[in-house]
């Protein structure tokens, strides 16, 4: 599969400003898999929810519903929008989605971010003046957790580990697929690039000309580090949208939840903001020209999420959106692959992980990047990375100049 199309929840509890309602948070829960659910039977490719311990979001502990949600389900891809690689245990990490990983038989991977709040880092205990710090060590430990049977480990922001072994191993012997979330900083762009992971960029509230330069700086740099050309780097980009039959029907329908949504409402119009960034509210056929542009952006790429149910909208609603979704993914499943370069990668699958891996084995799956680069493991590196994310702010102001 050359592409991924699915869904992204950042799973708000919003008051649907037409009706006056708000879900309680059992309602939202069950709404939130009753529409993974639903898109797996629309066909779609990926659900992934965000991670999020403050109010008014729900969802404090993803892995509990996504393991919910893969018993209920049979393929569709179980991801996260949002995994804390700074204030969650990297420990805890690799044994919760090793885990997801087995229940799931393979259907899951998730994406690193930093998250967006604040007060979470001395909620769990953390400083948030660290963040890019917490971040490179947390995770250099997390991959060593997920690709070594035994681990000794020593850093700045954790006891150490003396041989230590995550329990249960990675399914296969191949830790899943990580994707390495960010709106604007080029750190995570850097990182993503330095492990040959992906790239996601959020994509919602940026505009097109702030993406092309984040995303052009992760491909030169996945390239700089020996894990391929940059047309073989994995990017994956959110979006957003609300289709109706008719344009003028989609802006009447969805103006209410735009100009009161927690996010953006009460600030630029629904056409402002629509034309400075990837929201489209319209027919299927303006949805289908915007998305096919994003190619325009940032090349070739892997996988497509869309942000739907949000800003109050009703389940009955999400769930129309889904089926209207699924019946442009075709359409856009067709032109994308006729446009495709024939350099540019499938999107990752837990299949072709173990494939590259040499059908299963106890080691990381991008392991020989290193001898080609000719450069050491990424632990003995650590001064080498926390300096190239310290040049990260530099490289992006020139991104423009290698795309």
């Amino acid at each position: 599969m050359h592409m991924q199309f699915g869904l992204m929840s950042v799973s708000d509890i919003t008051t649907d400003p037409v009706s006056g309602k708000t879900p309680t948070e059992h309602e939202r829960i069950k709404n939130v898999i009753a529409i993974a659910k639903h898109a797996e039977e629309a066909g779609l490719d990926v659900f992934a929810l965000g991670e999020h311990h403050n109010p008014p979001f729900f969802s404090s502990s993803p892995t509990t519903t996504l393991g919910y949600i893969a018993a209920e389900t049979k393929r569709i891809i179980l991801s996260t929008s949002t995994t804390l690689i700074t204030t969650n245990d990297p420990v805890k990490i690799a044994e919760d989605y090793a885990m997801l990983q087995h229940v799931s038989d393979g259907r899951v991977d998730l994406m690193m971010g930093r998250g967006n709040t604040g007060p979470v880092y001395p909620w769990f205990g953390k400083d948030i003046r660290q963040g890019i710090p917490l971040a490179i060590e947390n995770y250099a430990l997390l991959r060593q957790l997920w690709d070594n049977d035994v681990v000794d480990w020593e850093g700045n922001f954790r006891t150490p580990l003396r041989g230590f072994t995550s329990t249960p191993r990675p399914l296969d012997g191949v830790a899943p697929f990580v994707w390495h979330g960010s709106i604007r900083s080029p750190e995570v762009a850097e990182q993503a690039a330095y492990y040959g992971d992906g790239f996601f960029h959020n994509n919602i509230f940026w505009p097109p000309s702030h993406v092309r330069r984040m995303v052009a700086l992760y491909r030169q740099r996945f390239e700089h580090y020996g894990h391929g050309t940059k047309k073989q780097a994995i990017v994956g980009l959110g979006g957003q949208f609300y289709i109706a039959r008719n344009s003028q029907d989609a802006k009447r329908e969805f103006r209410p939840y735009f100009d009161n949504a927690p996010v953006y409402g009460h600030g630029p119009t629904l056409e402002d903001f629509s034309a400075q960034t990837p929201l489209t509210v319209g027919s299927p056929q303006e949805v289908i020209d915007r998305t096919l542009g994003f190619r325009d952006v940032v090349g070739d790429y892997q996988r497509q999420l869309f942000l739907l149910d949000h800003a109050g909208l009703p389940l009955k609603t999400v769930l129309t959106q889904i089926d209207f979704l699924a019946e442009i993914v075709p359409v856009l499943r067709k032109e994308f692959d006729a446009m495709r370069d024939p350099e540019a990668p499938d999107a990752p699958t837990h299949a072709s992980l173990v494939a590259a891996a040499g059908g299963g084995k106890d080691s990381t799956v991008f392991g020989e990047a290193d001898d080609v680069t000719g450069i050491n493991s990424p632990y003995e590196q650590q001064e080498n990375d926390e300096a190239s994310v310290r040049n990260a702010d530099n490289l992006l102001r020139h991104a423009e100049h290698i795309a």
